[in-house]
């Protein structure tokens, strides 16, 4: 990926955990790593097809100004996200914000946070078989949608589909999305069981009746094996109503650890079943 940077930005805030700091106020010094194409810039020499870095100074220096953090790691997490959210080009960002005049009674050169931070590709599985099933799932949608640091890029069909486990109840209406993302998937799974509870669902039966079901199925290629978190879903291989409103919108995405695309998955499961 090719990169612009901006070495050593010199700017004054009022960042800092002590009162003195608030009030007197400091220099920092940003460095900001911007990662993008710059293939069609370097073609056409057109400044639209590129990133305007005397525009990206200013906004760095606005935020260190005019915002106030206790923690420098705040600052840092903030000039990165509101370079990503401000230039459609960016894919990721390396942030490193410098103190020279850290409070720590010791000679020394600088106090530095270095963070990296990008967008994300996650796909997510919806799902209802309560009251309004597809006014659940389209609400799910514009709910990810009004999130300043996600967007949902691809729906797929919405499909009707037998019920899993033995609970009886009604059938589902299953689809598909594609977001982009700059939250962790801890962060986005939080979000998601917040989406789920906004439509009333309550998690009294194992594979019972749901308004809402949201899970992550892959994000990026990372593989994630926690107690509150799997990625990939690892039912993934054994649900046909996953798979193929799936492959609507992502036939040869990778499952990162079978190796298999998801059509090839779905032609399995069918031959199999």
């Amino acid at each position: 990926m090719d990169k612009i940077i901006i070495k050593d930005l010199e700017t004054f805030g009022y960042h800092g955990v002590f009162e003195e700091e608030a009030f007197l106020g400091q220099k920092f010094i940003i460095t900001a790593v911007l990662y993008l194409s710059t293939r069609k810039a370097g073609k056409t020499d057109d400044l639209q097809e590129s990133l305007d870095y005397g525009v990206a100074c200013q906004l760095i220096k606005k935020i260190v100004k005019t915002e106030r953090y206790q923690l420098i790691e705040r600052l840092a997490e903030e000039i990165a996200e509101q370079l990503l959210l401000t230039f459609s080009l960016l894919q990721s960002v390396e942030i490193t914000v410098k103190k020279p005049w850290a409070p720590v009674l010791m000679s020394m050169d600088t106090v530095a946070v270095n963070i990296k931070r990008g967008w994300h590709k996650a796909y997510l599985s919806i799902g209802s078989n309560m009251g309004d099933k597809e006014g659940h799932l389209d609400f799910a949608i514009d709910q990810l949608n009004a999130l300043p640091d996600t967007k949902v890029t691809a729906v797929s069909d919405f499909i009707v589909t037998k019920p899993y486990g033995d609970v009886e109840q009604d059938d589902f209406l299953n689809g598909a999305l594609e977001i982009e993302t700059l939250k962790t998937p801890e962060e986005l799974l939080e979000k998601a069981l917040s989406i789920e509870k906004e439509t009333g669902r309550e998690r009294l039966i194992h594979w019972g009746p749901r308004t809402l079901d949201i899970d992550i199925l892959f994000y990026d290629d990372e593989i994630i094996m926690t107690d509150n978190l799997k990625i990939p879903h690892v039912e993934i291989p054994k649900r046909q109503f996953v798979l193929e409103p799936l492959s609507n919108i992502a036939p040869y995405h990778i499952h990162p650890v079978y190796h298999k695309s998801v059509v090839q998955m779905l032609d399995e499961l069918e031959k199999s079943e």
